[in-house]
């Protein structure tokens, strides 16, 4: 592996997603809940091994995977596995929308936490008016997520959970990082 390049550990939250369709698939849906809940704490422990600790938002992740999927299997019922995506996008909104409440830029922290040099910053409210955009974008994906989850089969779901939701961002991206370079030149 080249030096500071990351394998990319993202690829583990794919792993309870993929073996919940695959199980669902070919056994009941209790075994397909038990092996996503089993292989989501797996994705934790092995995330902690390859880089030393377990991001919020992993946690966030696994613990909605377990909480989630012991209702399903109450409830015999696969759709609460699948609103993770969903709940885990209104969690997200939901915090950057407390940040700004409080007057806080969640980007801005990180970049200062991650001694980003000053020069390299944006203003902070560029900052500010790109967080007020993900929430809008999370809280829309979180909406066709439960749309997905409770309207259409575990494969197309798997697939909004996994390469849909990049797909969706990227658009998202580009078309925020032409708007940033306007408001930019602007002033």
């Amino acid at each position: 592996m080249k030096t500071g390049s990351a394998p990319p550990y993202f690829l583990l939250s794919f792993i309870p997603a993929v073996a919940y369709w695959l199980l669902e698939t070919y056994f009941t849906l209790e075994v397909a809940l038990i092996g996503g809940i089993i292989l989501g704490v797996i994705e934790m422990i092995l995330e902690k091994k390859f880089t030393g600790h377990v991001h919020t938002l992993s946690k966030l992740n696994i613990s909605l995977v377990v909480v989630l999927g012991t209702i399903s299997l109450i409830a015999r019922e696969g759709v609460w596995f699948k609103l993770q995506p969903t709940l885990t996008g209104i969690c997200l909104a939901g915090f950057f929308i407390y940040k700004k409440l409080k007057n806080q830029s969640l980007i801005h922290e990180m970049l200062t936490d991650m001694k980003t040099a000053p020069q390299k910053m944006l203003p902070l409210e560029i900052y500010e008016m790109m967080e007020w955009h993900l929430c809008f974008f999370l809280i829309l994906f979180a909406g066709w997520m439960a749309h997905v989850a409770v309207n259409m089969p575990t494969s197309t779901w798997l697939f909004w959970k996994t390469a849909g939701f990049y797909l969706a961002f990227i658009p998202f991206f580009i078309v925020e990082m032409i708007f940033i370079r306007l408001r930019i030149r602007k002033k």
